[in-house]
């Protein structure tokens, strides 16, 4: 089952292979501050529908991960690992509808 997540404006839309089973509540020092609940995909099962989408990244750290944001509305979208044979990437779960959330299991992983 295809589903959509979109940013708050619409302006970052990605279109995601199947929806999560899982997402993941983590409570590293970025993630508990944006709030966010992370569905890990293959970033190959991620369409972006407007790839030019207009984001703008945020690295901390190790600097291994990029965050994207949306630079109009500013909602977290997603996060890509800077090495591109990282088959994993992260898509903000509360940018799903409601319905596809509300179903997933919410795995919490401490990081402190």
């Amino acid at each position: 089952m295809s589903v959509e997540a979109s940013c708050h404006c619409g302006s970052v839309r990605m279109a995601l292979a199947v929806a999560p089973e899982t997402v993941t509540d983590c409570n590293c020092s970025i993630c508990r501050r944006y709030g966010v609940l992370w569905a890990y995909y293959e970033p190959g099962s991620v369409d972006f529908l407007a790839p030019t989408g207009p984001t703008d990244t945020y690295e901390w750290g190790d600097r291994m991960l990029t965050f994207h944001r949306c630079r109009t509305c500013g909602c977290i979208t997603h996060w890509a690992d800077r090495d591109p044979s990282y088959d994993r990437m992260g898509v903000n779960a509360r940018l799903l509808p409601l319905d596809v959330l509300s179903a997933a299991q919410v795995l919490h992983l401490d990081r402190v």
